[in-house]
């Protein structure tokens, strides 16, 4: 059996600007990191003694003679591209709840495809499984995705990713000392709304009013490079990055409608009068998780505040997508 871990993410400033539709016109950069929370693929060959052909486990469990019947869309094109003709068992689980805004279908589909990879005997590059995770969700299965989520979970760490008029992308840690790194990441604050949603009708409707938001997308870029001052910065950087955050959700929200609702909004306004200095719904909007900055000394009014949520504490990981078991005695 092999099984892959792969990190899910937190996006802090440039969402939006790492689709292509925008991109390669007008270059993008996003900042954000990888959580110590993850997606588990195990795989493995399927014996042939069961009456079906492949074995599916996520929220539903799929027995399948051709890959054509799966349901999971990103498992049924990442084996046909794949061309696995031999029966398999690939099972899901995860940490935190899928359709969340923290990039989970793309950490499932950079785990799958390393998990395959690895059952190949192959062992794969963080570029490797990025691009070709981006270039199924978007050439193959044709979703309405940008391109952060995928380099993140195949790369993992706090990161600045300038994604280039060419179609490529450049990845650079963002570097800060350790006593300020634990002081930066002790001030966020992660809160589950309580509902899921399915981001791609949102996201379709965000690119296709790309061409009336020049304005939004333009000082979104702004404020990305404004917190890649900040992050560099000595004093002050839990402040200014809580008020360049509360800028960037206000902005954020006029992209699209649904982006937020009555609900989000009352939640929101609740952490930022509970002290909060900034804040923002993950995702492409609608529901999910909501990321808050705060003061260590406001942290329990905020966190009293929100009590009917469910609050995730969370740490930076930098290893990105991985392989944590490989049984060799199960690789052709």
């Amino acid at each position: 059996m092999i099984i892959s871990r792969t990190p899910f993410r937190v996006s802090l400033f440039g969402g939006g600007t790492d689709y292509p539709a925008w991109y390669r016109d007008n270059g993008g950069s996003v900042i954000g990191m990888t959580i110590d929370k993850y997606c588990y693929l195990s795989v493995r060959y399927l014996p042939p003694f069961f009456k079906h052909k492949h074995r599916i486990v996520w929220s539903s469990i799929e027995l399948v003679d051709n890959i054509d019947e799966i349901e999971h869309p990103a498992v049924r094109a990442i084996l046909k591209e794949k061309e696995f003709n031999t029966g398999l068992e690939i099972s899901y689980n995860a940490d935190l709840p899928a359709r969340s805004g923290l990039g989970t279908s793309s950490s499932f589909s950079v785990g799958l495809i390393n998990a395959l990879n690895a059952l190949k005997g192959r062992m794969s590059s963080k570029k490797e499984l990025a691009d070709e995770a981006i270039r199924i969700e978007q050439d193959v299965m044709l979703e309405s995705v940008g391109s952060q989520d995928q380099v993140w979970a195949a790369h993992g760490g706090f990161n600045r990713i300038k994604f280039n008029l060419d179609g490529t992308y450049e990845v650079s840690p963002i570097l800060m000392p350790k006593k300020k790194r634990k002081e930066l990441f002790g001030s966020f604050m992660l809160f589950f709304t309580g509902f899921s949603r399915y981001s791609g009708e949102l996201a379709k409707r965000q690119i296709a009013n790309f061409k009336n938001k020049n304005k939004e997308l333009n000082l979104i870029s702004d404020l990305t490079n404004n917190a890649g001052k900040i992050l560099q910065e000595n004093t002050g950087v839990i402040a200014n990055l809580g008020q360049l955050m509360d800028e960037g959700w206000q902005v954020k929200r006029e992209l699209a409608k649904g982006v937020s609702n009555p609900e989000i909004d009352e939640i929101y306004n609740a952490g930022i009068e509970a002290g909060a200095i900034g804040g923002k719904l993950l995702g492409a909007g609608g529901g999910g998780f909501m990321l808050f900055i705060v003061e260590p000394e406001k942290q329990a009014a905020v966190r009293n505040s929100l009590e009917s949520f469910i609050h995730v504490d969370f740490d930076l990981e930098s290893d990105g997508s991985k392989i944590i078991v490989f049984d060799p005695n199960d690789v052709a």
